[in-house]
């Protein structure tokens, strides 16, 4: 069927709100529980009634409109989020080095996109699945500026025959995601010998969950930068430019300088002083739609005088039952190192604590950050496999006497196990313990980086 018009392409998309799956299909496809893209077939089918296709133009190619059909969940805390990244349209690597942005690819094909939301629910039938909302997406000025330095980067990357070491999270809001995950999905790249996984543009997780938020929870969220400092510099350079007057300066001449008043003893001191410093105070993170799209979260770093942070970083609890199920491929190691950026603010100390206990703290500056590819697939997923393994197999726990206590050992990888990560507790006391898949229980530990790998990362800045 042909929509000569975006006003009678949107209505009928409108109709699909509120209907099932198993309603709408009338091909039988919803019978094939497994197959993916299952879903978005049956919309272009049977409802909008077109064939399905692999066209470079866009699905309503007459309207310049595509067509993309996902899912959103309902998290434990209530609030919606995107369950999955956007995927779009496969990258031609010896193709796209040869074109402007507006040549591209990308926005040939996903100028602007229609897309229909509809509820994933766990344990239920996929035809029990409903559209709960369309929406033709444009992306905002302040996006789009946002979006052209993401496809520079992946561009350039290839330009340098580095198409291999391509990562979803060197870029903010536009990634270039892995599409298929075996050797025969590696395809040759045009300034390397190496062959490169297949890859496909894509719209972060985080991107899509930001939309989530705003047009169908009806969210405000906080703009950082507006269209025009986005034209002349990127996300980074602005978040260097509102930090770099402070550099050098002690906490205490930051204060005196900005007028800024926050609470020393506070457990979170750190992190209220930097939102102090974006202009955020008061404001989540997260509620600033550019860190909130792009996934970058903050950290804060203390450098003692060597350059070393005293504390290794640390991250969230680990779920044994989880990472024991889990693949490589689907577990939240993996994804979150590939889908987030840090910003590290950085502090540090000139006097050790002992030669001087009430030394001053200073603000040295801020890198924005995402583990490397190579770093990912070779250490990470090799610690991510030994742990997996000792899951399986039963983690020893030996009761070990020391000094006038009694603690508890594991075969868990320590700090300096592979130079980049280790497993360590994470817990209120002692007594907050959990329980492992063979029935024992364990305190309560976290994943974190060491603090000698944090330093190479600051030693670079």
């Amino acid at each position: 069927m042909e929509y000569k018009t975006e006003k009678e392409l949107l209505y009928k998309a409108k109709q699909a709100e509120g209907k099932t799956f198993g309603e709408i299909d009338n091909s039988g496809r919803i019978e094939d529980g497994k197959a993916k893209g299952q879903l978005g077939q049956i919309i272009e089918e049977s409802f909008f009634e077109y064939e399905i296709n692999s066209k470079s133009e866009a699905d309503f190619s007459d309207l310049g409109i595509e067509l993309k059909v996902t899912p959103i969940k309902k998290n434990k805390n209530g609030t919606l989020s995107a369950k999955e990244r956007l995927v779009l349209n496969i990258i031609n690597y010896h193709d796209e080095v040869h074109q402007l942005f507006e040549t591209s690819s990308f926005w040939r094909k996903n100028r602007e996109i229609l897309i229909l939301f509809y509820q994933w629910v766990s344990n239920i039938a996929r035809a029990d699945y409903k559209v709960i909302k369309s929406y033709l997406h444009r992306y905002p000025e302040e996006d789009l500026e946002i979006i052209k330095h993401d496809w520079k980067i992946i561009v350039e990357k290839i330009k340098n025959g580095l198409a291999h070491e391509l990562s979803e999270a060197d870029t903010n809001y536009l990634a270039a995601c892995t599409k298929g995950a075996s050797k025969s999905s590696l395809r040759t790249q045009p300034y390397s010998d190496e062959e490169a996984m297949q890859r496909a543009y894509s719209l972060k997780q985080s991107y899509m969950t930001a939309l989530v938020r705003k047009e169908i929870k009806q969210e405000d969220l906080i703009r950082f930068a507006g269209p025009g400092e986005l034209k002349q510099k990127s996300m980074f350079e602005l978040l260097l430019d509102r930090f770099k007057p402070y550099q050098g300066m002690s906490i205490e001449q930051i204060c005196k300088k900005t007028g800024l008043k926050v609470n020393s003893k506070s457990k979170n001191f750190l992190q209220e002083f930097v939102s102090e410093l974006l202009g955020i105070r008061g404001t989540k993170l997260d509620q600033i739609e550019e860190f909130a799209k792009a996934n970058i979260q903050l950290k804060t770093i203390r450098l003692e005088p060597n350059g070393v942070p005293k504390e290794h970083m640390s991250f969230k609890n680990i779920d044994f039952f989880e990472w024991e199920k889990e693949t490589w491929d689907e577990s939240w190691l993996k994804n979150h190192f590939e889908e987030t950026k840090f910003l590290f603010v950085v502090f540090h100390y000139k006097e050790s604590k002992k030669d001087n206990p009430n030394r001053k703290l200073y603000f040295r500056g801020i890198t924005l950050w995402n583990m490397s590819n190579n770093d990912i697939e070779d250490t990470l997923k090799n610690f991510w496999l030994h742990v997996q393994s000792l899951i399986k197999n039963g983690i020893k726990l030996e009761l070990v006497k020391q000094k006038n206590r009694t603690i508890v050992k594991n075969n868990l990888p320590k700090p300096g196990n592979n130079n980049v990560c280790h497993i360590r507790p994470k817990a209120r006391d002692s007594k907050d313990k959990i329980m492992l898949p063979d029935g024992q229980t364990i305190t309560k530990q976290a994943f974190w980086l060491d603090n000698t790998y944090i330093a190479k990362i600051i030693m670079n800045m």
